[in-house]
């Protein structure tokens, strides 16, 4: 690594800028703000039961729809981007084939993991939807109120259950192999002290569900044909197919419930109240223990908020310290304007929102180059969410990637991309899917170092940390990378192209810096809860510091924006130290000061956590 020639900088105070918005009231659950959460895609985290591994029946339904003859379930090692047999034998490509394959992930594999989850320090679990769907994403649902068959036990017998039901009617619901499953996952992860939210996904259905294929079938006829918003009903004087329904962002694999003013019309409505409540209080004894601790909300602009307000009740109602938060992203995703979240907690409709701009904020100002915002833009990018969130800027989920756009890893590969935007081959030739180097790494680090230390709920999806790297959906749903797997190389191409041979295996030192920082954060509540304070920001020579703060603590974060070792003296007197030495809760180093100057070397995009 080439060092440029340090140089030393003294600073008293450079600019004071605070976030003092944390009241002693509030509306989210005080475990909220303090969890960390892990993402889990459970199609992709682990296979731990293959005997209920999907079949080809199991697609039906699943875009991309063609007839399925051969296939197979794709092994968990290889390399990403190489065409199996039988998805050679279509010619279909890469990216129509990558909507087909299924890796066996189910609830065993989560069950199995727990102690890897615990050992990393997670103390909150989001799991990407998990009811039944003929999909590898579930957003699909055919029914809301089982877990679907192939995450289970028991395929056969789930499907057996399940025909003998009224899904209309919540009394003639039956507990699956796959529910039952689900319950014995909540209860293992509670015991371990893990909170579990999972997807909601109220605005639309699949070609499955349950009442749709009604409507499909029956037409006007259907008693379910007020839950959708009908363009035209099918002439079978025709040939033509004329049935034609109103579906999410036009794709009509996923027909949108219909709303009035209230949201969910009644039918619907009164459904996923029943959902609601078998989730949340499994047993129905009033005690939600055994339940679900919450909820994620998928495309929560897409429904009337007056619904959400609703929905609220129905959760408070059955367990107050649930937490509810909401997909609220993309305004306008063509001019990358994302939304200003604040309707939905201002009014305490969520308790929190996916913070995506936070994550924004970082990748400008850690990542880009052409786009690079300096250290006083970040800070203007974060007090903008400071002051459009207020308390809640505490329980927002401070996101830097999910199943929706490229990892953080190859975000650092690939910088001056607007986030979520042309991040993949298919979309852009030019994007780079090779692993990053270490010291762009370094990088990845640093913005996750931030994240730990900053308000909001930290957010680590699946992999980041163990070192796996993923261009925008399907790159970013990869199968899970365990240290005790050998895993083929990734040297293939979607298109044939050259490129360069990375070893996919599991990366220890990355691992160990995830578990650093959560157990730094996890000991020193003050980083979850206390108030923000920016006092040293220099944009020219990219460092930034802010004082983290309550009644009886504070800890003082320090950032090296730079490829280069440099060397800074400061006065942190103004700052409340009273003593003369700070201890980095990262590596352990005591700086001591010399009268009341500290002398800080900073590596190349270090940051120091200092008590």
């Amino acid at each position: 690594m080439k060092l440029i020639h340090t140089f030393l900088l003294f600073i008293v105070i450079i600019s004071t800028s605070s976030c003092n918005t944390k009241t002693s009231s509030h509306a989210y659950p005080d475990w909220s703000a303090q969890a960390v959460f892990y993402q889990i895609f459970p199609e992709r985290f682990n296979n731990g039961d293959a005997s209920n591994d999907p079949q080809i029946p199991d697609l039906k339904g699943s875009w991309p729809h063609g007839k399925v003859q051969e296939w197979a379930i794709s092994p968990w090692i290889s390399d990403w981007y190489k065409l199996q047999s039988w998805e050679l034998n279509n010619g279909k490509g890469f990216y129509y084939n990558a909507q087909l394959r299924r890796y066996g992930g189910d609830l065993q594999g989560i069950i199995n993991k727990l102690d890897y989850l615990t050992e990393l320090g997670i103390s909150a679990i989001y799991i990407n939807p998990i009811f039944e769907s003929p999909s590898l994403h579930k957003y699909d649902a055919a029914f809301y109120h089982h877990v679907d068959d192939n995450f289970g036990p028991d395929p056969e017998k789930d499907r057996n259950i399940i025909a003998r039901e009224n899904p209309s009617d919540p009394e003639s619901w039956q507990w699956t192999t796959a529910d039952s499953l689900f319950l014995q996952l909540l209860q293992q992860a509670h015991k371990k002290e893990i909170r579990v939210i999972i997807d909601g996904v109220f605005n639309h259905v699949g070609l499955n569900f349950w009442a749709f294929r009604d409507v499909a079938d029956n037409q006007q006829n259907s008693v379910y044909k007020d839950w959708f918003t009908i363009n035209s009903w099918d002439d079978p004087e025709t040939a033509e197919n004329e049935f034609d329904y109103e579906c999410w962002a036009g794709a009509k694999q996923l027909p949108e419930f219909r709303e009035d003013e209230n949201g969910l019309v009644p039918g619907p409505r009164e459904h996923v109240h029943a959902v609601v409540k078998r989730w949340m209080d499994p047993n129905n004894d009033g005690n939600p223990s055994d339940g679900i601790d919450g909820w994620r909300l998928d495309v929560a602009e897409k429904v009337s908020i007056n619904f959400w307000r609703e929905f609220r009740n129905w959760v408070k109602e059955i367990n107050p310290q649930a937490y509810i938060t909401g997909e609220i992203w993309w305004e306008d995703w063509k001019k990358n304007k994302m939304f200003n979240a604040a309707p939905w907690l201002q009014g305490d409709v969520f308790d929190g929102v996916m913070n995506y701009r936070w994550g924004r904020a970082a990748r400008m100002f850690v990542i880009d180059s052409e786009y690079r915002i300096s250290a006083q833009g970040f800070v203007d990018s974060v007090q903008a969410v400071f002051k459009d969130y207020g308390n809640h800027v505490y329980s927002v989920m401070n996101m830097v990637d999910s199943h929706d756009m490229e990892r953080l890893s190859s975000q650092v590969v690939n910088r001056d991309y607007w986030p979520d935007h042309g991040a993949n081959m298919r979309d852009n030739p030019e994007y780079d899917v090779r692993k990053p180097t270490k010291i762009e790494q370094l990088k990845q680090k640093l913005i996750v170092g931030m994240q730990l230390a900053s308000p909001g709920i930290p957010v680590i999806y699946y992999g980041d940390e163990a070192g796996m790297w993923g261009a925008d959906d399907p790159d970013c749903r990869k199968p899970m990378v365990w240290p005790d797997v050998l895993y083929e190389p990734e040297q293939s191409h979607p298109f044939g192209k050259k490129r360069p041979e990375d070893a996919v295996f599991f990366d220890n030192d990355l691992f160990s810096w995830y578990q650093k920082l959560i157990k730094i954060r996890r000991e020193n509540k003050v980083l979850s809860s206390g108030n923000i304070e920016y006092f040293l920001i220099n944009d020219d020579r990219n460092i930034l510091g802010y004082k983290r703060s309550n009644k009886t603590q504070s800890i003082y974060v320090l950032i090296n924006n730079n490829d280069t070792e440099n060397l800074l003296q400061l006065n942190l007197q103004e700052q409340g130290v009273g003593g003369n030495t700070l201890t980095d809760l990262i590596n352990g180093t005591k700086l001591v000061a010399e009268g009341n100057l500290f002398h800080i070397t900073f590596q190349p995009y270090q940051i120091y956590i200092l008590k």
